[in-house]
């Protein structure tokens, strides 16, 4: 069953999760679209962040990226407002791979992955063997090494798509954030990204935060799902808790069946039929 928005709110700070919201208030344009909003990040958790268009998935990832300041509220990371602190600090911390990402016009592979290194740079610190070890691995991890002397403008939308995940990679922070990684990928490719986002989580230890719109995606891939609409939190948790038949129609308005995925033992979320008039 569906938890209300007061279920959900437990005193983030107590938790000790590295990333969090505090009585989250957020506006665009003088228009509040998320009001009051308690959260949390699980550490060592893939969160995705589910819901239906406008209802603040991606206010809120902006917000807890410090692209979007809150109206009300704080965005703590290790315990700090995000915004007090030096942005040097919070880069090699926390990583975002926005929404819509656009290389400058005649940038290599290669030479985009390296700028994921730029946090690390510094008056005393210049480009070094370790940062070259680090783009490296970051471009073989995945799979675009063989792509590295290539203009990104040239890549398909799959291959752009994990170059930006590199360089994301390459700033070797414990925290991504990603927001949409699959928009305007086809099937396979969405698949490709987020099979990455699940080898960077188990294998290499980061906590991801991703904002999907296929609810069957999140219901395998995540740790932690957070169900959102109306700008605030409906429910959260492991999704075989969260998503149920009364969950989806709550947060998207779709009867539904939820069964168990065959392939992955997931929640499962299969529409109603379309009931046909009669002949």
């Amino acid at each position: 069953m569906a938890l209300s928005a007061d279920a959900t709110r437990t005193g983030v700070a107590a938790k000790g999760a590295r990333l969090c919201g505090e009585a989250l208030t957020l506006s665009y344009d003088g228009r509040t679209v998320v009001q009051g909003l308690d959260v949390a990040v699980p550490d060592g958790s893939f969160t995705v962040v589910v819901g239906p268009n406008a209802c603040g998935k991606s206010t809120l990832l902006r917000a807890l990226a410090r692209m979007l300041p809150p109206t009300a509220g704080h965005v703590l990371l290790d315990g700090a407002d995000i915004r007090s602190q030096p942005a040097g600090r919070v880069a090699r911390t926390l990583g975002l791979l926005p929404q819509s990402s656009t290389a400058p016009d005649g940038i290599t592979v290669a030479e985009l992955v390296a700028r994921g290194r730029h946090p690390h740079q510094g008056l005393l610190r210049q480009w070094s063997r370790e940062d070259e070890r680090v783009v490296a691995e970051s471009m073989a991890a995945t799979s675009v090494a063989e792509l590295a002397d290539r203009f990104v403008d040239e890549l398909s939308g799959g291959q752009r798509q994990r170059v930006w995940i590199a360089m994301a990679l390459a700033q070797e922070t414990p925290l991504l954030l990603l927001d949409e990684p699959t928009t305007f990928l086809d099937v396979q490719h969405q698949f490709d990204v987020l099979d990455l986002c699940a080898h960077l989580h188990e294998e290499r230890g980061r906590t991801l935060v991703a904002v999907l719109h296929d609810l069957n995606q999140a219901a395998r891939y995540a740790t932690h799902l957070v169900a959102m609409r109306d700008g605030r939190i409906v429910a959260q948790g492991p999704p075989a808790e969260v998503v149920t038949a009364e969950l989806v129609e709550e947060v998207f308005r779709l009867p539904c069946r939820v069964i168990e995925d065959p392939e992955s033992g997931t929640p499962l979320v299969v529409p109603a039929a379309r009931r046909r008039a009669a002949v």
